[in-house]
């Protein structure tokens, strides 16, 4: 079905760039975000995907198949299992990063040398050097890089951010609540085992350490280890801090403590806190994460948001809509997530699709492509996403070493404790190489 080649009509500028262009795209990671992001572009605009690349042989074909589908041209894009023989090519205008954490920060900073524009998912690394790195590589090479935090997307959350915070109807704020109460937290504890024939283990490790394979890491319950990813904090904490930073204007916070653990699951081969409290002190208010994956959630209706406490009122913000209960005799307002199911009703069928999530996918594509036609900074550009997904490393390593971090954003560093130092930049596995900020 043909549809208009982008969904918002202010985006001039982006549609002349990929009517121009026809930009070529190459997708790194190929589960289930990854697919995810790439058809949503596909929806939006009329681009090529040429290149798709996975260690996994099988999920590999299978994207090629359905991008075949998907697109236009109908072509089947080739395939690699090296993102570096990919593009090394130098043909790819566009590339798309979705693979494990842990596989974020080489592929992208490839990519930018490259001379492609990325879109790479949230956290956009595993230690706050990586995303020092990447920052680095972006500017220095000129690319354009959106991060996959599409809450600043949402539109819902970009009503309630105009109509109800600029519009001064929370009056003065003292404190935000972020959390999260899904039991998301694998419970399971299978026993380690071969890899399948058609998985590069070795690979799909790449520079974190390698643990023997365990069906619960691939696909798609690699979460689980602290040695690919940063727990629920680096998943779902960085979506609602990156929304309350966009939403309030907010820069880097300037103090970070947690504490928390696996203090009620204790039986999972899991890794990563079943609870955990972190508070992220800003010039004028702290922010306040907890996230359960055991009991209920305080308000059913919001078991992953934000509530943003004012003097005159509060505002509860999540992806499936929100709620501003004024003090007094003012007007509440609530709004339900946009769906798209009529205009895209590809999305009814979508395997494994969040329905609820696509416009918000749709409008971060657009974006990025406005972005890029312009040469300019994306909503969530590399920048802000590392200031989002570093706070949050910040918060784990308190965790791990007992005490608050002050965090100094000039030099890139924790004030006065050179042990939180060290563990800024994570142990890579040999061969592969840790990027340098200064060498990218």
């Amino acid at each position: 079905m043909r549809r208009p080649w982008l969904a918002l009509a202010a985006a001039e500028e982006a549609a002349a760039y990929v009517a121009d262009r026809k930009p070529r795209v190459g997708l790194i990671g190929c589960g289930w975000y990854g697919k995810c992001d790439l058809f949503r572009l596909l929806q939006v605009a009329p681009v090529e995907v040429v290149s798709l690349c996975d260690v996994d042989r099988r999920m590999l074909a299978e994207a090629a198949e359905m991008t075949a589908q998907r697109q236009a041209s109908r072509k089947t894009p080739r395939t690699f299992a090296d993102y570096r023989l990919m593009l090394a090519e130098k043909d790819l205008d566009l590339v798309l990063i979705g693979t494990p954490d842990h596989w974020h920060a080489l592929p992208t900073i490839a990519a930018v040398q490259a001379g492609a524009d990325v879109y790479v998912q949230k956290p956009i690394s595993v230690d706050v050097v990586e995303g020092q790195a990447m920052l680095a590589a972006a500017r220095k090479h000129g690319r354009v890089v959106q991060v996959g935090t599409q809450r600043r997307s949402t539109p819902h959350l970009a009503e309630a951010r105009e109509q109800i915070v600029r519009a001064g109807k929370l009056g003065k704020i003292g404190l935000v609540e972020i959390y999260c109460y899904y039991h998301m937290r694998t419970r399971e504890n299978p026993p380690d085992a071969t890899p399948p024939g058609y998985l590069d283990w070795d690979f799909w490790t790449g520079p974190a350490p390698l643990r023997p394979y365990n069906p619960l890491a691939h696909p798609r319950s690699w979460r689980a280890f602290q040695e690919y990813g940063n727990g629920i904090v680096g998943d779902m904490c960085i979506h609602m801090l990156d929304l309350v930073r966009w939403t309030l204007d907010l820069g880097w916070p300037k103090r970070v403590s947690s504490s928390g653990g696996i203090l009620v699951q204790p039986g999972s081969k899991a890794n990563i806190p079943d609870t955990q409290t972190a508070t992220f002190e800003f010039a004028d208010f702290p922010v306040v994460w907890q996230h359960r994956t055991w009991g209920h959630p305080p308000d059913p209706k919001y078991p992953w948001g934000a509530t943003l406490y004012g003097e005159k009122g509060t505002l509860k913000l999540s992806v499936q809509g929100y709620d501003f209960t004024p003090l007094g005799n003012g007007q509440p307002a609530h709004r339900d997530v946009t769906y798209e199911l009529d205009q895209y009703p590809e999305d009814r069928t979508e395997k494994d699709l969040e329905r609820h999530v696509a416009p918000a996918i749709r409008r971060h594509m657009t974006d990025w492509l406005q972005a890029v036609a312009q040469r300019g900074r994306p909503v969530a550009d590399i920048e802000e996403g590392h200031i989002s997904t570093a706070s949050c490393i910040l918060a784990n390593l308190s965790l791990q070493l007992g005490r608050t971090l002050t965090w100094d954003p000039e030099r890139g560093r924790v004030a006065g404790d050179p042990e939180a130092n060290r563990l800024l930049r994570r142990p890579y596995r040999k061969p592969w190489m840790h990027p340098d900020p200064d060498r990218v």
